[in-house]
């Protein structure tokens, strides 16, 4: 054998050894499938909350809506770095996942992609944002960049394996019970990371700057690594996949037929996109409370925490609401909830109106996590999924990248405009969402063809 050849084959071998793809996969039908997820579904969602508790309670300490932004304006007052977190916090997850989609639908294993992949691409990113804190006394203009690093790669790499965590998802919970499943584990996580909230808020008043970030990144890091061990415990039903293999270009090519075919799916998108696009000023209401009334360090853990406290309440909410009316309600009241966040962030008269902010934005948050990723899943059958979401997240994505620039140009002319911009999208967004799409889990056309999975 060449020798030239010898690094190429091992390396294939390792990634079929890591991925699982050498290992056969049994042959069951629909029923047998049906059977093993019934008889690993309280192990799955017992670990899986687990999972969501304390990794929500992790992802509290580095809120992109409050405490990124008041780490990066410690270092800078330039309104696009700070724009900038808004853009990674929003569309970084997202942004991906169309091109992860191709990759993702031929594995017939989807968590080796979550657990061995994530666990380098988001869960070890979070030292370097840790490293960042340790140097900002030191270097404020080397610490930027090494945060923006670890931001950006965390943000990134979550979502190249957040499209086969959502397969995975959908796998191991059946159709009527992904909404609960969502909606009391980030019940429950919002709970913990209310918790986290309020000992973010002792950290920023209790310890100096940088120490207190560096105390702050330290326990995101930690609790996250935490969280992966629960999530690497899940027991996936491995199913055979018929998808044949294509090229990246020949599988993107068939992208735009689908979104003509589909009608009701390209307004989802439409409307998806508005909704991304109503979130430009979120990344800036603290720091315009901030400028406004020279809040302290101390407020914004208390913002987070009532933003945490309004997810909570969502989260719930929405998971029972979205099994028994569809998820497309939920995003409804969602999007009623971001445009009442921007009119208020738009009319207050003082710091305390900020806290009403906050938790309407947590409702909002609910509102997305639960049903923004639970509803791309009924628009097709199981086989197209990944396209499905991967289309969406990555549609959404974008728009939640650009919607941070155009809010940090508003915000350097008015933050008046900015939330008054705010508001009116959110509306046209909730609009688009009741009148224009329908709820596509009771809508069966050729266009949009579902298989409805067993109960």
């Amino acid at each position: 054998m060449n020798r030239m050849h010898l690094p190429g084959r091992y390396l294939r071998q390792a990634a079929a050894a890591l991925l699982q793809t050498d290992r056969p996969v049994p042959l069951r039908d629909d029923g047998e499938i049906a059977a093993e997820v019934e008889r690993n579904y309280r192990w799955n969602f017992a670990v899986n909350l687990l999972d969501g508790a304390v990794f929500w309670f992790g992802l509290s300490f580095i809120s992109s809506a409050t405490i990124v932004p008041l780490f990066v304006s410690k270092l800078t007052t330039n309104p696009f770095l700070i724009g900038l977190v808004a853009v990674i916090g929003q569309g970084a997850w997202s942004l991906p996942q169309l091109f992860t989609a191709n990759f993702t639908e031929r594995m017939p294993r989807k968590k080796p992609i979550v657990i061995t992949l994530g666990f380098f691409l988001e869960r070890l990113p979070l030292w370097i944002m840790v490293a960042s804190a340790a140097l900002a006394g030191l270097s404020p203009a080397l610490a930027l960049p090494l945060f923006f690093l670890g931001y950006a790669w965390r943000g990134l790499g979550g979502g190249m394996v957040g499209l086969a965590w959502q397969e995975l998802i959908a796998r191991c919970f059946p159709v009527n019970r992904r909404g609960r499943f969502f909606g009391i584990t980030m019940f429950i996580g919002a709970g913990t990371a209310a918790a986290g909230a309020a000992f973010s808020s002792w950290l920023l008043r209790a310890f100096s700057f940088p120490h207190n970030f560096v105390l702050t990144f330290t326990v995101a890091a930690t609790a996250i690594a935490i969280s992966w061990v629960f999530l690497s415990l899940t027991r996936e039903p491995a199913q055979a996949v018929d998808v044949p293999h294509r090229s990246s270009r020949q599988f993107l090519s068939e992208l735009p037929a689908i979104v003509r075919r589909d009608h009701n799916f390209r307004r989802f998108l439409v409307a998806r996109s508005l909704l991304a696009l109503g979130g430009l000023g979120t990344g800036f209401i603290t720091v315009s409370a901030i400028q406004r009334w020279q809040i302290t360090d101390s407020v914004v853990g208390v913002y987070t925490a009532v933003y945490m406290i309004g997810q909570t309440v969502g989260n719930l909410a929405f998971g029972f609401l979205a099994d028994r009316f569809g998820h497309k309600l939920s995003l409804e009241i969602g999007a009623l909830a971001s445009a009442l966040a921007a009119l208020v962030a738009l009319l207050a008269p003082s710091p305390g109106w900020i806290l009403a902010v906050f938790f309407l934005l947590g409702i909002y948050a609910g509102s997305v996590l639960v049903s923004g990723i639970m509803v791309t899943l009924e628009f097709c059958g199981p086989q197209r999924r990944p396209t499905y979401v991967g289309i969406a997240n990555t549609t959404a994505g974008l728009v939640a990248v650009l919607a941070p620039l155009l809010g940090a140009w508003l915000a350097s002319h008015s933050y008046e405009w900015l939330f008054g911009v705010g508001t009116a999208v959110n509306l046209v967004a909730l609009i688009a969402l009741r009148w224009w799409v329908k709820e596509p889990r009771w809508t069966t056309t050729i266009d949009s063809p579902r298989t409805q999975e067993p109960a």
